[in-house]
């Protein structure tokens, strides 16, 4: 059996009342980002469904790739065929003798979202399961659990036909709850916080802070490759790469030991809103878990946000190590995060960091440092890579500073 169409199912989308379609639209640029290499390939849309019609593309990696979208409920290979009974009885057995074999249960799903067919959906099930069933050797009938379920949706352009059901990524289209800086260090949290962030329609451009010669190039790569990973969910994500060797010297010259991972986040958060502000963010998300490491208890929190007043989303913040590793597994990041090339944060870590530092003495410390001339240097000399699905591409921004 050839099949033409691939039909997708909408999730969370179907509850969005008047605002649907600007969630339907923005699934289809994302879906057309996925797949911007299979160049044959037309993706419709209607209220309820999207269709891909194949154009003789190979469906198996396109099926592949549409597992990684967040905003589809489900998918199926489709055949399409003309709004006639007979047409309809034949392609269903068709399809359903790829499946004929000792002992299969299956039944007929029949949506008739066509009011003027000349069946309704009760004769149409029954029309089109007899007909499976005279024709076929070994199929029986079970409609509460079958091996197979084939659907048979009736539009007003043509039927659909399908029998496979694979299972979305569900959550909302990347870019329909606004976009945040993700703070993304070469570990395992942060990547996993992104992909979170983007389940919940986040679009996400990614924040690292680059300290050569203390951190290598091939470190450098690791952060590459993993916001390469996260645009499997969203088509394309911009990775903002910080010069931040100066204010880290800086830090360790001026700021006592134990207090010294405090201010190196503070720094790395001020910065972190600029670029947000810059690109016209809404909100910082990070990978801390609460208690998982000295900077994340909450005094150390609570000491660190005070740079700013932008809100802070931490998805794993009620999350274990375990858990997270998990999903680093399932989103295939977790082999790069465990790659040994050290980030600035690990470079520079303290003996014994404060896990209670007091926000008084904090800001004391650095007063004696002109922070504001160093962070407008690093933002300066941030370089910005675009990162597409399939692709790097690295892009000179010039930017309107006013």
């Amino acid at each position: 059996m050839i099949y033409d169409y691939i039909l997708i199912r909408y999730g969370e989308i179907s509850t969005k009342g008047q605002n649907r379609k600007k969630f339907v639209d923005r699934l289809k640029r994302n879906i057309s980002d996925v797949l911007a290499r299979y160049s044959n390939i037309f993706i419709e849309q209607t209220r309820d469904r999207m269709y891909i019609r194949l154009n003789g593309e190979q469906h198996e990696p396109i099926m592949n790739e549409l597992q990684k979208v967040f905003g589809i409920q489900s998918f199926s290979l489709a055949v399409k065929v003309k709004n006639d009974v007979e047409e309809i009885k034949k392609v269903a057995l068709e399809v359903m003798k790829e499946y004929d074999q000792e002992s299969t249960t299956f039944k007929v799903t029949a949506r008739r979202a066509y009011k003027q067919f000349p069946l309704d959906t009760n004769e149409l099930n029954y029309a089109v399961g007899s007909h499976i069933l005279k024709n076929t050797n070994h199929f029986t009938v079970d409609v509460r659990n079958p091996d197979i379920n084939l659907r048979v949706e009736v539009r007003e352009d043509a039927t659909y036909i399908t029998s496979l059901n694979v299972p979305g990524a569900g959550g909302l289209p990347v870019g329909t709850s606004g976009k945040a800086m993700l703070m993304l260090s070469g570990g395992i949290d942060s990547p996993v916080a992104g992909y979170l962030a983007m389940k919940r329609g986040l679009e996400v451009e990614a924040v690292h802070f680059y300290s050569p010669p203390f951190t290598s190039e091939r470190s450098k790569q690791k952060v590459i490759d993993l916001a390469q990973k996260l645009t499997n969910y969203s088509g394309k994500v911009k990775l903002h790469i910080v010069p931040f060797t100066t204010i880290q010297q800086a830090i360790q010259k001026q700021v006592p030991e134990n207090y010294t991972m405090t201010s190196t986040r503070r720094m790395m958060l001020k910065i972190t809103d600029r670029l947000r502000h810059r690109h016209q963010g809404l909100a910082i998300a990070t990978g801390e878990s609460l208690g998982q490491v000295a900077s994340q208890t909450l005094e150390s929190m609570f000491a660190i946000n005070n740079v700013t007043s932008t809100p802070i989303l931490r998805p794993l913040i009620t999350m274990d190590k375990t858990e997270i590793i998990e999903i680093a597994k399932e989103i295939d990041t977790h082999d790069i995060s465990i790659q040994p090339y050290e980030d600035c944060c690990t470079i520079f870590t303290p003996a014994a960091p404060k896990t209670r530092p007091k926000l008084e003495k904090v800001e004391r410390y650095e007063q004696f440092i002109d922070f504001d001339s160093l962070i407008e240097e690093a933002v300066q000399g941030t370089e910005t890579m675009e990162l597409k699905a399939g692709e790097i591409e690295t892009v000179q921004v010039e930017e309107d500073l006013f």
